[in-house]
């Protein structure tokens, strides 16, 4: 029940496919394993993009462990929970090469995060998406940074608060979450190839400094991640929050 992160490197295009039986949810092991790997990628100077995707053709990433959620007993242990995705988001916005995001299917909290922090993305009509951390007493205070950048303070908003509703890959698209969503996989993995086999026929220098571009201003994160973790991990103790999560326990 650990999951999965693979790579597979063709031609200075690296495939980082990460999995989890739970929907392909991320328990700290697994978001460790791929922050490592994105790292690892960063300083390969064979490397020219990263194609960033999920196991499986329904969801694309439910989020983080609500086993581990549960579990949290102090602020600690939920602010060290909370940061996972503050690291990876970390991870991905340092990261030396452009990140193409794969999107098949849905995503929810920290998911959306993921995919924010991508540099490029494209989905498919199935890639729904959805904050539901409202409902269970926190909120989508970690990958707001990275969203709102994304899509805007608005768009955030209407996520965030309608928090039972899911979002369809053309309304991500409209508000530019997605560059592109395509009827089928197969379309969408027919121009990841193509574009990133392009990019990767690219002045490596030139894609290096871009990215710089891309992500100028985001300084702070490395500090404000973490500080956002700490809150959720406060908001995790609350009476309102344990109560919300008596549904979830097996």
């Amino acid at each position: 029940m650990k999951g999965t992160v693979l790579t597979s490197i063709k031609e200075n295009i690296a495939t980082l496919t990460f999995g989890h039986p739970a929907s392909n949810s991320f328990p700290t092991e697994l978001l460790d394993r791929l922050i490592e790997n994105i790292n690892r990628l960063s300083e390969d100077s064979s490397i020219q993009v990263i194609i960033l995707q999920s196991e499986g053709d329904k969801t694309f990433c439910a989020g983080a462990s609500f086993d581990e959620l549960i579990a949290i007993n102090n602020l600690e242990e939920g602010k060290q929970f909370f940061s996972g995705f503050a690291n990876l988001i970390n991870a991905m916005r340092t990261c030396s090469k452009p990140i193409i995001g794969r999107v098949q299917g849905k995503a929810v909290g920290g998911g959306v995060g993921i995919i924010a922090a991508t540099d490029y993305c494209f989905a498919t009509e199935k890639a729904d998406i959805k904050l539901s951390e409202l409902t269970i007493g926190i909120g989508p205070f970690v990958i707001e940074p990275a969203v709102t950048r994304k899509i805007g303070i608005a768009a955030f908003s209407k996520l965030s608060l309608d928090a039972t509703e899911w979002h369809s890959a053309y309304w991500a698209k409209e508000n530019n979450l997605y560059a592109r969503v395509f009827e089928n996989t197969r379309d969408m993995d027919a121009y990841v190839e193509s574009l990133s086999k392009k990019l990767a026929s690219y002045n490596p220098d030139s894609l290096k400094a871009m990215k710089k571009v891309f992500w100028e201003g985001t300084e702070n994160w490395k500090t404000l991640l973490i500080e956002r973790a700490e809150i959720s991990g406060q908001l995790v103790l609350s009476d309102f929050t344990k109560e919300a999560l008596q549904k979830f326990k097996k």
